[in-house]
């Protein structure tokens, strides 16, 4: 009977262990920074309070791979069956076969008059900013097909961003970057930002990056109005800038097929990769991966901490648009086509997971909508969008971006971003390096820099850097020709001169040696003048 009861322990304990095995993987995801990287700490009341930190990391963690067996959506992609293939879908098919309110997010805005257009969605996914290169400005509640503002600037724009929620947005101009409110009325000028081409923004630092026809790399603080970065690339004019959500590293294309990834705090880029033999298209990046297309006609997959190229693709004309969705779909507009690969990132994808022709126009912008199944994308004839199944992450946090947010929720929400606001010099390419704890004691990094002296000096005496005679230049004006032929003659040479300032030297040594000697008692008092003379005329 022991037996039995044990193996019917053991088997309703397997389930228990599937599950927590589950969990301990979902956790992964969740953790920043590399395990035992802060080593050992010498105070027992740090080492206790680092080691509390540690346990309250690992505790979030957990809790949030635990969350994720209550979240009710699952994400679904299309499947072919026999000899289908998915990208022979087209929109009127799968309008036909999913709910009346996914059927709605298809749809086709006729502007023809002002565009190409650019477009933006909200964090949130529930707003859509439209520009127009003839200086036609628009938001649009597209869920609700509800106009927001609207407005004409009457000169060049060419391109568009939100900025921390859908009360902001900034538009790139013909000579200036401006920032627009809800209501459409303008609010600032940023004057600093010469003819920009693209525009991005770094919500948790609150920095609106631009790059533009003078070569430029700008960051302005949009809380304080202040730049806090300035970096001249070298490269020439540049028209395309993403930012990276993962660091919030800019990754800037250039005309000579390079991209080069900025920092605000840092004047030279923090990388260079020469992605193409032409010029930069289209950069679209998503923590590890980016995808950068040229006028080569490829689009290339870039792993960014190795920096190196993982696969590319070809297209049937330069692509002028990429975007990554947040389920790592890959989308290239080129032409009137738009092309949507499926697990293209990671390996090479087969065969394409979706495409559409719109005729008569040329694709000049293409984002993936948060939280829905949507592509929308901007194009010389107006506006369109359509539906991707499996694009958008089908369980959103309230806490990070809520799309049914109330407008005291908003307030809320945009007050905790004030108070949670990173330092700009807290971007780099590795954030996880951030907080770490150097596990070596003080004597180890001193034995390990006095070695490595030790070692430098062994090679540079090697290389005859310390040989007598050698002539090093260190000072300015010591190393005429002249000068140089007396030193060389008077290394082993000594004179009178040299003896009698020797012997001054030895002096003032003495006197300073008599000097720092406790005094006894008997030199101390009134008679003390005395021995003072008597120490004088000895010395």
């Amino acid at each position: 009977m022991a037996t039995r009861s044990g193996g019917a322990a053991k088997k309703r304990a397997e389930p228990d262990d599937e599950l927590a095995a589950e969990i301990k993987q979902r956790a992964q995801k969740y953790r920043r920074a590399k395990e035992g990287a802060g080593g050992k700490v010498r105070s027992k009341k740090e080492a206790a309070a680092v080691g509390h930190a540690r346990r309250r990391r690992e505790e979030a963690a957990e809790a949030a791979a635990r969350s994720e067996v209550l979240l009710t959506e699952q994400a679904g992609f299309l499947e072919a069956e026999g000899m289908e293939r998915t990208y022979k879908f087209t929109q009127k098919q799968i309008a036909d076969n999913v709910d009346i309110g996914s059927a709605s997010r298809i749809f086709d805005l006729q502007l023809g008059e002002f565009g190409p257009y650019a477009i933006d969605y909200s964090g949130d996914g529930r707003h859509l900013l439209l520009g127009g290169r003839k200086g036609h400005l628009a938001t649009v509640d597209w869920r609700n097909a509800r106009l927001g503002c609207e407005l004409h600037v009457r000169e060049t724009v060419r391109s568009v961003c939100w900025l921390h929620n859908q009360t902001l947005f900034a538009a790139a101009q013909k000579k200036y970057a401006y920032i627009y409110d809800q209501s459409g009325a303008e609010v600032h000028c940023l004057r600093k930002h010469e003819e920009p081409t693209a525009l991005g923004f770094l919500r948790h630092h609150f920095l609106l990056a631009s790059t533009g026809m003078s070569g430029r790399v700008v960051y302005q603080d949009v809380t304080e109005g202040k730049v806090v970065g300035e970096h001249r690339s070298g490269h020439g004019p540049a028209h395309v800038l993403r930012v990276n959500p993962y660091n919030a590293v800019v990754h800037v294309g250039h005309g000579n097929g390079t991209v080069s990834l900025w920092a605000p705090q840092q004047s030279l880029p923090l990388a260079k990769l020469l992605c193409h033999k032409g010029p930069v298209q289209a950069v679209a990046v998503d923590g590890v991966h980016m995808a950068t297309s040229g006028l080569d006609g490829r689009v290339k997959v870039w792993d960014v901490r190795a920096l190196g190229v993982l696969h590319e693709y070809r297209t049937g004309r330069p692509a002028q648009s990429l975007d990554i969705s947040q389920r790592g779909l890959l989308a290239a507009g080129y032409g009137p086509h738009v092309t949507v690969w499926k697990d293209a990132l990671a390996t090479r994808a087969g065969d394409a997971y979706m495409q559409r022709l719109l005729p008569a126009t040329s694709v000049q912008t293409l984002r993936f909508a948060p939280y829905e199944d949507v592509l929308g994308y901007g194009h010389s004839g107006g506006v369109s969008s359509i539906l991707v199944p499996g694009a958008g992450e089908p369980n959103f946090d309230a806490l990070v971006a809520n799309p049914f947010q109330t407008t005291r929720q908003r307030q809320e929400a945009e007050v905790k971003l004030l108070l949670d606001k990173l330092p700009a010099d807290t971007i780099q390419l590795d954030p996880t390096f951030v907080g770490r704890l150097d596990p070596r004691s003080h004597a180890e990094r001193q034995r390990e820099q006095l070695a490595e002296g030790r070692a430098r000096y062994a090679q540079d005496k090697a290389d005859g850097k310390y040989r007598d005679g050698a002539v090093r230049n260190k000072t300015k004006g010591r190393n005429s020709t002249a000068k140089r032929y007396a030193r060389k003659r008077q290394t082993n040479v000594t004179d009178l001169k040299k003896l009698q300032t020797m012997e001054r030297m030895e002096k003032e040594l003495r006197q300073a040696e008599a000097a720092k000697r406790p005094r006894p008692a008997h030199e101390k008092g009134a008679l003390a003048q005395f021995y003072t003379e008597k120490a004088r005329l000895d010395g």
